[in-house]
């Protein structure tokens, strides 16, 4: 096992989305590796957050490796839930079977686990879709 891919694949998932035209038609820049910088009264209106991880062994006796499940989240301050979700049909269709490139390590898949669109937590979060990807990297 190694967690040695873990920023790579954290950049490379970053740098995906931001190049995605439809994602940033969206969302504009308001795409952000961990929280929002700043007081939480500034944060755009809609936007993409990058968070939690979860790795497992993914190895085997002659390669390292491992499965990495991460979230992806769409915050919004809006009352319905239909802009979070196509901006959250457009994080997958983003990132399901995209090519990364990682400055370590290779991509073996990436692929959707699941999603749960939520209320959120007050005014500037009225509505989230958190979004949960699987990607197998292997230590070449």
């Amino acid at each position: 096992m190694t967690y040695a891919l873990a920023e790579a694949l954290q950049v490379a998932v970053y740098d995906r989305l931001n190049s995605d035209a439809t994602l940033t038609g969206l969302v504009g820049g308001a795409i952000f590796d961990g929280t929002v910088p700043g007081p939480v009264a500034d944060a755009p209106e809609l936007h993409v957050t990058i968070g939690q991880e979860r790795v497992r062994d993914g190895g085997d006796k002659t390669h390292r490796g491992a499965a990495h499940d991460f979230t992806v989240t769409v915050h919004s301050t809006q009352a319905g839930f239909r802009t979070a979700k196509t901006v959250a049909g457009a994080v997958c269709e983003a990132l399901v079977d995209a090519p990364l490139n990682l400055s370590r390590g290779a991509l073996i898949g990436l692929r959707f686990l699941f999603a749960r669109a939520d209320r959120g937590r007050g005014v500037r979060e009225r509505r989230r879709v958190a979004l949960r990807f699987r990607a197998v990297l292997e230590d070449v």
